[in-house]
């Protein structure tokens, strides 16, 4: 069983992995064709700066041997599995675990890259690129790892009951607010919001390209809810399956009803973020809840998708191209407090834990992000130049585009070629 239960950890991992390719698509299909570049450029460089800062620091900040000021930081060091009582298989069977230190070391280190890529959309299409990869390893090596240990290292938020099984809050909320964080000293895109108060729509150049990837968000969710359970347990991963697939497609099916009624059409783009609002409200609880709880997380989580996209958009006025703070933000904060209303440890007392929590490493990670954006922003800036940002950070930051293009009329146009 240890190798049927380490093998599983590795297959999740690699299913987590294609969250990185889902990311790239979906946000490289909800900007404009002269920024794709720029976009799969940030979302290479993530995975490999978010491995290795994991590796030099990230780990052991979130996984200590023991406790440090009180169970609110980890300890700062590379990653040394001689050090672990899970180093290799031997000691690992010894120790009573299920799978080896290297096998948790990857299946974690890629949580963490994929809380820093969740920044990465909501800040397209104006954002410096080395002012961005600079936060995306401080957050990764940093901010990310001090809320994980909180919970999962077994710090101060595991100590008093809270529960949050795949991260809707210490990887989704803590990213969602990240991003929040960032929009709010980056800016709107350059025409977004008018003198005249109107808001100005900016589509994305490929909705098959987002749609392709919400599926490969959702196949990799499996990986990433599923291998949570940190073992091949038959019961443990079947369930997790189903109430992960549940409550993505109730997220879908609340994300067009509500929709319809807000726009008067079938808007596509609400019901991609739908499905992922219903996988990011599941995942504080995947493990605990039935079919039918599940079924209700993914509901209320579609329901939110659009009153949250448009309350940041037009009440608030910031500018979140993929709609990342509403999906990765505010669900994650329904889907952790979820816990509270459904399973087996619903009840008051643990809703004002869950809220507790959220709350907690909501604000720490919005004021860490703030913070490190401030800092980059007064001493190399942040955003594009006007000229820049009319012309696409393809051109502007990488001398290239992702299409052939031609220029006719003044307008760049794709050719047959």
């Amino acid at each position: 069983m240890f190798t049927v239960n380490n093998l599983w950890i590795l297959v999740a991992t690699c299913l987590v992995f294609i969250m990185h390719l889902g990311f790239a698509s979906l946000e490289a299909g909800f900007v404009q064709r002269k920024n794709v570049v720029n976009i799969l450029f940030k979302n290479s460089m993530i995975i490999s700066i978010g491995l290795l800062t994991y590796f030099f620091v990230g780990y052991n900040l979130m996984y200590p041997g023991d406790e440090y000021a009180g169970g609110f930081i980890g300890a700062f060091g590379v990653m040394d599995w001689a050090a672990g009582a899970t180093a290799d298989y031997a000691a690992a069977a010894e120790a009573g675990a299920t799978y080896t230190g290297y096998s948790d070391f990857i299946f974690q280190a890629m949580f963490a890259a994929t809380c820093a890529t969740i920044v990465s959309g909501a800040v397209a299409e104006r954002v410096k690129l080395v002012p961005f990869l600079i936060f995306a390893a401080v957050f990764v090596a940093i901010s990310y790892p001090i809320t994980g240990m909180w919970q999962w290292g077994g710090g101060w938020l595991s100590a008093m009951g809270f529960y949050d099984f795949a991260g809707s809050t210490l990887v989704h909320a803590a990213g969602g607010f990240a991003a929040l964080a960032a929009i709010i000293l980056l800016g709107a895109r350059r025409g977004k919001y008018r003198s005249d108060g109107t808001v100005t729509a900016i589509p994305g150049h490929s909705m098959p390209l987002a749609a392709i990837g919400v599926f490969l968000l959702w196949f990799g969710w499996y990986g990433f809810n599923g291998g949570s359970v940190l073992s091949a347990d038959p019961n443990g991963v079947s369930l997790v399956f189903v109430t992960t697939s549940l409550a993505a497609a109730a997220g879908g099916v609340a994300a067009f009803f509500m929709g319809y009624v807000l726009f008067k059409s079938y808007d596509l783009s609400m019901v991609l973020n739908g499905i992922l609002g219903g996988l990011v409200g599941i995942t504080a609880g995947a493990d605990l809840m039935t079919g039918a709880e599940a079924i209700i997380i993914g509901l209320i989580a579609g329901i939110i998708i659009p009153l949250s996209i448009v309350f940041f958009d037009k009440t608030l006025r910031l500018d979140d191209p993929v709609g990342a703070t509403s999906v990765h933000g505010v669900c994650g904060i329904w889907g952790t407090l979820a816990v509270g209303l459904f399973g087996a440890s619903a009840g008051m007392g643990q809703f004002v834990t869950q809220l507790v929590g959220t709350l907690a490493v909501g604000a720490f990670s919005f004021t860490t992000s703030f913070m490190i954006f401030s800092a980059l922003k007064a001493l190399m800036g942040i955003r594009v130049e006007e000229e820049e940002e009319i012309r696409g950070l393809d051109l502007g930051e990488h001398d290239m585009h992702a299409y052939t293009l031609s220029k006719e009329d003044g307008v760049f146009q794709l050719t047959s070629d």
